[in-house]
């Protein structure tokens, strides 16, 4: 999306080099030849580079080069080399502005060519989650902490299994290609085995499997699994921020696991084994998941998202309207980007 502060700088960028020749030519015939302005008409090639297509700084240079050679003839410059010397800094100041504007053209070219392919990886790696599974409703947010990138290191998915609904959300510890590429590896373990293992214990252990025989040492995930089932949520937590529950009524809660288990990629050195535990969800509750790019989202003075102050934007009676706001207000409070990757989910159990 444009900006009205992108438009406003192309439109200045756009009348900057007719600018610049008109004052120096103004200057040049007030002034007189003794000031000895006239090399700087390559100023209106040399800016004309900056936007557009070579064509643009090609048309201002050769402009560029009439108007110098005309205040050459009217000073009587080409007298003396100071008229020859001008008009070779616009020449070559033309020249060099040509070559940029070919050499940026074919930057912008190859950049688009990248973010299609970042955008089809996005599709391949976090599809888009069904809008309704089983009893709820979804919506997702995915804010990712490099500008130009669609993907990062955070990861959801929602599966109608034959088990009941389940879902993951992650966090790789890590920043880019490496983190997609972890996350890659544990979405498709999970879009496979949601379908196979008969409980979330199995699923998680299937999922420690993938990632520390892949993986190796280098990289740990942390993740919360959930199996949605009638009037309940089951959840297990791998070394992930726990969910936030908000009720019918707008009570909120963070459901805390048993056990503090490590994330995937650790399990297999020690430590507590992951365990489930249950939570009510029925019809007018809802389940926000989100990695610690927004629990961890701090503002200027270093103060944390106040998630749990903040759980009344989720009741807005359209979902993704709903996850819309508190991305927004997340945004808000950091006044700025974002320093780490922010994935959201939210389940919405539909009123019967």
């Amino acid at each position: 999306m444009i900006t009205a502060r992108h438009w406003g700088g192309r439109v200045l960028l756009s009348w900057l080099p007719v600018v610049v020749m008109v004052l120096v030519a103004v200057v040049d015939l007030t002034a007189g030849p003794g000031v000895g302005l006239l090399p700087l008409v390559s100023l209106g090639p040399a800016f004309a580079g900056l936007i557009g297509t070579w064509r643009r700084p090609a048309l201002i240079g050769t402009a560029a080069l009439l108007l110098c050679a005309g205040l050459g003839v009217y000073d009587g410059l080409f007298e003396t080399r100071r008229g020859w010397t001008a008009m070779a800094s616009v020449a070559g100041v033309t020249l060099a502005a040509v070559a940029a504007a070919v050499t940026r053209g074919l930057r912008e070219a190859e950049l688009a060519s990248v973010r299609s392919i970042a955008e089809v990886a996005q599709r391949v790696l976090l599809r888009p989650v069904p809008r309704r599974a089983g009893p709820c409703q979804v919506a997702v947010s995915y804010t990712s902490a490099l500008a130009e990138a669609r993907i990062g290191g955070d990861l959801y998915e929602v599966v109608a299994s034959p088990y009941g609904v389940r879902v993951i959300v992650g966090d790789v510890q890590g920043k880019g290609l490496a983190a997609v590429e972890t996350a890659a590896l544990v979405l498709g373990a999970f879009r496979e085995a949601a379908y196979d293992e008969p409980d979330l214990v199995a699923l998680a252990a299937r999922l420690e499997r993938s990632v520390s025989r892949d993986m190796g040492e280098e990289r740990f995930v942390t993740a919360v699994l959930a199996e949605i089932q009638e009037g309940v949520a089951v959840l297990l937590s791998c070394g992930h921020p726990a969910p936030m529950h908000v009720g019918s009524d707008g009570s909120v809660d963070f459901p805390q696991p048993p056990v503090h288990a490590p994330p995937l990629g650790l399990g297999l050195r020690g430590g507590e084994d992951p365990q489930p535990y249950r939570i009510g969800f029925v019809p007018g509750e809802q389940l926000l998941f989100y990695t610690d790019g927004v629990s961890e989202a701090r503002n200027a003075d270093g103060a944390f998202y106040p998630l749990r102050e903040r759980a009344w934007l989720l009741r807005a009676r359209d979902i993704d309207s709903a996850l819309a706001a508190l991305r927004e207000d997340v945004v808000d409070h950091v006044r700025g980007p974002v320093e780490d990757d922010a994935a959201m989910l939210l389940l919405r159990y539909q009123q019967q």
